[in-house]
């Protein structure tokens, strides 16, 4: 090739040097839209896979990075859900189905579960798991009386934890807990799950509403309840509004402070001595109003922020966010 020729295509050499610095420019500025948090020096945005264990919804493998993007599936609003195609189409793999609660219309009391308003689940999960895969269960939840509150019988709500997970035989399940100012329903969700993981290997998390200051003091409360009666509850997943884009400065940033505050609340009542071990505890889970309200700029914000603090997993709820922003989470985080 001549001297100064160069191949269809490529930029001049110190052109192709500033577009590289100012990629690098922009991504830092991005991450550092949300506060840090640490004094650990942040992590590369893309995750590298790590051998050491961390909390999830599925079971851990060697080459899985230490945060995962699952996809949540409302199987009341969407009952004809395909698990593996959407997989297939958007390389998620990991997903959370609710919800489960008590079923009003059976006969007995209270200890029947049933998912709300749609049929059950079956063979999708079962592809989905071929493809490498896998579903979480997620008890509670808006759509009914959890099961905690209605089945009163004794021995009777593990009995109906064990009949559902037994049915999927599912590994990981999350409790969307509305209940915690109830203390007898607290303890004896704390008891049932303690006598399931002393059955099988279940992980379990649950998810709960963050506030500008963190937990409410009753979630905390109940936190600690359920630990100190032997249920290792591995992942809290908070549920954090979204405030509209309209608001966009400083939004992500008022998010971040919130999950700083409950972290602490988190370490304390798990009985965490190092708050920075925490983080590994927590996932997080923005509510949209709308699906415009995440933007592909913010979704590349949340994922740097969840690798770099080794959060348990990201996820989203409320609105549909548009296909770009939903595949920017999956690739980064998957």
């Amino acid at each position: 090739m001549p001297r100064h020729t160069r191949e269809p295509g490529l930029l001049p050499r110190p052109l192709a040097i500033l577009a590289a610095l100012a990629l690098v420019a922009g991504t830092g500025a991005a991450i550092r839209q949300l506060p840090s948090g640490r004094s650990s020096p942040p992590q590369p945005s893309t995750p590298v896979a790590q051998p050491s264990p961390s909390p999830s919804l599925s079971p851990v493998v060697a080459e899985e990075p230490p945060t995962t993007f699952v996809a949540f599936v409302d199987t009341a609003r969407e009952p004809e859900f395909d698990l593996p195609a959407s997989s297939r189409r958007t390389g998620v793999r990991r997903y959370a189905l609710g919800h489960l609660v008590a079923d009003a219309g059976a006969a007995g009391d209270g200890c029947v579960p049933t998912w709300t308003g749609s049929p059950a689940p079956g063979k999708p999960i079962g592809r989905l798991r071929a493809l490498g895969g896998d579903a979480a269960l997620v008890f509670g939840g808006s759509g009914g009386r959890a099961l905690a509150t209605a089945c009163t019988r004794p021995g009777g709500l593990a009995t109906a934890y064990r009949r559902i997970i037994g049915a999927y035989d599912a590994g990981a399940v999350d409790f969307e807990v509305r209940d915690s100012a109830d203390k007898a329903a607290v303890l004896r969700r704390a008891r049932a799950i303690h006598a399931l993981q002393q059955e099988r290997d279940l992980r379990v998390s649950f998810t709960l509403p963050l506030r500008p200051g963190g937990l409410s003091s009753a979630d905390v409360a109940m936190l600690r309840t359920t630990r100190r009666a032997g249920a290792d509850i591995g992942t809290v997943n908070l549920l954090a509004p979204l405030e509209r884009r309209a608001a966009h400065r400083g939004r992500l940033g008022r998010v971040a402070t919130a999950v700083r505050a409950a972290r602490v609340q988190i370490a304390r009542a798990q009985g965490v001595d190092d708050p920075g071990e925490a983080w590994e505890r927590i996932a997080l889970t923005p509510v949209l109003a709308r699906g415009s309200d995440l933007g592909a700029s913010d979704a590349r914000t949340l994922a740097a922020y969840a690798t770099r603090h080794r959060l348990a997993w990201l996820s989203l709820r409320g609105a549909e966010p548009s296909q770009g922003v939903s595949r920017i989470l999956s690739r980064a985080l998957s």
